[in-house]
């Protein structure tokens, strides 16, 4: 297969995902980032009682003149215990706020406008309007209004407001699940001691944080050595599990110890693309099994955080009913950059300031595709077109975000 431009690779790739149908009940710890599945209503009314929005006392705002009032008191009302009795004429309550107004009244005098002479005895020193400082039943919504459109993405208000509503568990659509497998038989597992020739496997988790950030459920397949009857007996596993997209790590190359395309392709895999136009991340491969996708991601560790951002990111979010992240920004270079060759290049670097407003973009000096060190202290890409020539100081330029 030729070498595939980086847009028409994220076209094709993404270009018949539909967000997730199934659903799930979930409880309301449980909301945070997830989709709503369908449309939800109020199944109480809040507040439902008229409420104090003050501390005070409640009143009859006919009983108040322009000049000092004298009215007798008569009890209590607090949050959570409310006044049993009627306010009449001459009579006023202490009242709190969020408590419900006594029956009868129909203000609440705010305590700064008050004195007491005694414990029986308010002294009302300003009139005030009916309804001054209720807040009445229904305020902020009634039984049976719609609270939250389907398709809302729960934020902290909007799960506040499912709360509010009367709602312990509120119907979702489920999270995509995205199967994540590092290859390679020089992998351990973190928290194990090398051997010799061996490395930490990594990529595995930050790719997994990326998937649970864009609204994905990562299940992790843990590491496999080079082996086709183990890399056949993941990819069952992945069918057996349902899940959505299969992510591989490492073994994408065309090396005799990558064995991940030709033992996929046996298992009846059908790869759309494989080698995009890029640097880093060249050897990306991309497929389907039956309705699963499959991604199969390059091993070094810039090469997999860089195809995972512009691909696998945005299917994850698709597959999620969420926005789409990022997308190309316009800044300016903070720095000069030589000519680029055939291939689109992610430069790792960072935003320093501004330029005219836009954001000043600047690559680090060091871009091997090995160097994780270097990308944690990214917070962009510079994008350098196919055959861009050089560029200096000030010039403008295109950027991914990392989220």
């Amino acid at each position: 297969m030729s070498l595939l431009p980086v847009e028409e690779a994220r076209d094709r790739l993404l270009s018949d995902v539909s967000p997730v149908a199934q659903t799930e009940r979930v409880d309301l710890r449980s909301l945070a980032g997830r989709r709503l599945a369908s449309d939800l209503s109020a199944i109480l009314t809040q507040p439902s009682f008229d409420a104090s929005a003050m501390d005070g006392y409640a009143v009859l705002a006919s009983d108040l003149g322009t000049g000092e009032t004298r009215l007798r008191l008569i009890g209590e009302s607090a949050a959570g215990a409310a006044f049993e009795g009627i306010l009449r004429a001459g009579e006023a309550v202490r009242i709190f706020t969020g408590a419900p107004a006594p029956q009868g009244a129909d203000a609440v005098v705010i305590q700064e406008n008050t004195e007491r002479p005694n414990p029986e005895t308010v002294l009302v020193r300003e009139p005030v309007t009916p309804g001054r400082h209720i807040r009445p039943a229904g305020n902020d919504f009634r039984e049976g209004a719609p609270l939250l459109r389907a398709g809302t993405i729960f934020r902290p208000a909007s799960i506040a407001l499912a709360a509010s509503g009367g709602h312990a568990e509120v119907e979702v659509c489920r999270r995509p699940r995205v199967a994540i497998l590092m290859t390679g038989s020089e992998l351990v597992l973190p928290g194990t001691r090398p051997g010799p020739a061996q490395i930490v496997a990594s990529n595995g988790f930050g790719i997994a944080a990326m998937v649970e950030a864009s609204g994905g459920e990562a299940l992790s397949y843990g590491v496999v050595a080079d082996d086709r009857s183990a890399l056949a007996a993941v990819l069952d596993r992945a069918r057996r599990d349902e899940v959505d997209v299969f992510v591989t790590i490492g073994g994408a190359s065309v090396g005799d110890h990558d064995l991940v395309a030709p033992v996929f392709r046996e298992c009846g895999v059908e790869l759309d693309f494989w080698k995009v136009a890029m640097r880093p991340g060249k050897p990306l491969m991309a497929g389907r099994f039956g309705e699963m996708r499959f991604l199969g991601l390059p091993g070094n560790p810039a090469s997999s955080l860089v195809t995972a951002e512009l691909f696998l990111r945005p299917l994850v979010e698709r597959l999620a009913g969420r926005p789409a992240h990022g997308g190309y920004e316009r800044g300016v270079l903070g720095t000069p950059v030589p000519a680029n060759d055939h291939r689109a290049e992610f430069m790792r670097g960072r935003i320093s300031g501004e330029t005219d407003g836009k954001p000043r973009i600047v690559p680090f000096d060091r871009q091997d595709s090995s160097l994780l060190s270097v990308f944690a202290l990214a917070d962009v890409l510079l994008v350098r077109q196919p055959h861009a020539p050089p560029s200096e100081t000030g010039d403008p330029c295109e950027f991914v975000r990392l989220a």
